[in-house]
């Protein structure tokens, strides 16, 4: 039944996917960009499975099993880069008519920045972010199915199997459909992943309170209560001084320049379409703790410390809590984020390879017809190379989302170095920028590899951040760029660029979202054994406030404009 009830859920999202996709990715535009046609819906959801996936639903629960809540500095924070997205670059990246975030470097730098900026995308989402994917969900569904016992084989060997499994029905979607067929079954395993994810902690407060979800949850919230806590100690996994420093610089790598993710809010319909879109991913990103914190809390309360492996928590609490008929159900939104994931990195490393390095190097004039072939063999060869790697992460140690996340840092920095200061200098050259990549490297790996500093990852990212910056204005004295650069006055994306009329006010309300959120999970408040009515009170009062401000200097600006015409 479990198996029946997945396999006509799964089957179900790919046939409406075709049904509303086929005939589409017949056009360049069609396949890499879905036309420029998105909608807020879809993008909201399509950027959020794309960056949830098992990597997160099994390795952010482990964090929290073994630690508390401080790892959602990863997660959560990341509605301030939204916010700063949806406001400043996003009509920047549309009024240019990007396809990739490259493109942009070529025109604010060169072509050789360009090409090695894409290349570094290229070897993160080969050699990181897709193998991360396919190793977190091979995971999951070796525990939830007992793929071990079913076939009487090890450990190992059913590794090897799902990830190729997961990979290979995740390169159909990816390889064969384009990005609207990635983003369309986005959004409808999105719906099913809210429903789904929210399931696991309902059982599983359930299971805890002997039948009854309410004391389970006076349970977790009045035992162990120092696993509430979002503020991490020094021997945390996330200090809370890095939520300042080298985890803020990443979330926006991730969600202002990161191609996979870039993608679907550059395939807007207009401007406002695309705010809005973004917008609607942070609002589900502030509610992400529910699904990948609570369940690793609830597990810690269930199993004790028990768990040899912190990256079974999870799927463990799955198999143990969720009741049997459902369990078809579930899998086959577990299967969806995975293959969100995958698909949507293949799709984006596709497209910076063609955009970014195929046509301008190999083959200025190929056709549509032609790019869209490289397209498939690309993502073919990318995923075969990524289904090898992910089953060898299983020997890494401290956990799968800090490994990724510690590897990640050879690439995130910089890229967002280079991005801040090509929107705020004019002048610095290319050849700075490539000098900058390359000590950023070298200089990252001695730190955290050779020398083994004895301070937190992220501190040295966020350290990094700020070599990177004075390193690129220091060798901007000796190295310019011939004119300064202004960008193009032209509208090159041909898309409506009227923004939402809502953009500030629902930012604002993002923001103290976040800090709502921080309050609770800390000493004085549910970390500390206290009652959060008083702190709810205080930023319902708080909001009103800020929003009363923004509407008035918004009246102003419209009444000066008004007045001067």
């Amino acid at each position: 039944m479990t198996f029946v009830s997945f396999v006509f859920i799964t089957g179900l999202i790919a046939f409406i996917s075709w049904l509303k996709t086929k005939g589409e990715e017949n056009s360049a535009k069609g396949y890499f960009l879905a036309g420029r046609g998105l909608t807020a819906t879809v993008i909201g959801f399509s950027m959020v499975l794309t960056s949830l996936s098992t990597e997160q639903l099994v390795g952010v629960n482990a964090s929290s099993y073994v630690s508390n809540f401080s790892i959602i500095a990863w997660t959560v924070q990341s509605v301030i880069p939204l916010c700063v997205l949806a406001m400043y670059l996003l009509p920047r990246y549309l009024k240019g008519g990007f396809t990739t975030i490259p493109e942009f470097f070529e025109e604010r730098y060169d072509k050789q920045t360009r090409r090695i900026m894409s290349l570094l995308f290229l070897v993160a989402y080969t050699f990181i972010m897709i193998p991360g994917a396919l190793y977190s969900g091979a995971i999951a569904f070796t525990q939830i199915f007992d793929v071990q016992s079913m076939f009487g084989i090890s450990f190992n060997a059913a590794l090897w199997l799902l990830v190729w499994v997961i990979g290979i029905v995740g390169g159909i979607y990816a390889i064969f459909g384009g990005l609207k067929a990635v983003a369309v079954s986005d959004t409808l395993n999105g719906f099913a992943l809210i429903i789904g994810g929210a399931m696991i902690p309902f059982f599983a407060l359930k299971y805890l309170g002997n039948g009854s979800m309410i004391k389970g949850a006076e349970i977790v919230t009045n035992t162990h209560i120092q696993k509430l806590t979002s503020w991490g100690a020094a021997n945390d996994p996330v200090p809370w001084t890095t939520i300042f420093t080298g985890i803020l610089i990443v979330n926006f790598f991730y969600w202002t320049t990161n191609q996979a993710i870039i993608q679907r809010s550059l395939a807007a319909k207009s401007l406002a379409e695309g705010q809005k879109g973004i917008l609607y991913a942070g609002v589900f990103l502030l509610f992400l703790p529910f699904i990948l914190n609570l369940p690793g809390v609830v597990s810690f309360h269930i199993f004790g410390d028990s768990l040899k492996n912190i990256d079974l928590a999870y799927p463990t609490l799955v198999a143990k809590v969720l009741p049997k008929p459902l369990l078809g159900f579930f899998t086959a939104c577990l299967f969806g984020a995975i293959l969100s994931t995958f698909n949507s990195f293949i799709n984006s490393a596709a497209t910076l390879f063609c955009y970014d390095i195929y046509r301008p190097v190999f083959n200025k004039n190929i056709s549509d017809e032609e790019l869209i072939k490289v397209a498939k063999i690309v993502g073919t060869i990318i995923a075969i190379i990524s289904m090898v790697i992910a089953p060898l992460l299983q020997y890494g140690t401290g956990g799968l989302f800090l490994i990724l996340k510690r590897f990640a840092g050879f690439f995130n920095i910089p890229i967002v170095a280079l991005v801040a200061v090509g929107f705020l200098n004019k002048t610095i050259s290319g050849k700075a920028a490539r000098i900058v990549v390359l000590l950023h490297v070298i200089l990252y790996y001695s730190l955290v590899w050779i020398f083994k500093v004895q301070i937190n990852f992220t501190h040295v990212m966020g350290g990094l951040f700020i070599f990177d910056i004075v390193a690129m204005y220091i060798l901007g004295i000796f190295f310019k760029r011939e004119t300064p650069y202004v960008p193009s006055p032209k509208n090159k994306s041909n898309v409506d660029l009227t923004a939402w009329k809502y953009v500030r006010e629902f930012s604002a309300l993002l923001i103290i979202g976040l800090c709502y959120l921080y309050t609770v999970l800390s000493p004085i408040g549910l970390a500390g054994g206290h009652s959060i009515k008083t702190i709810s009170v205080v930023y319902i009062i708080l909001a009103i406030i800020i929003l009363t401000i923004i509407n008035k200097t918004k009246c102003k600006k419209i009444q000066g404009g008004t007045l001067n015409e």
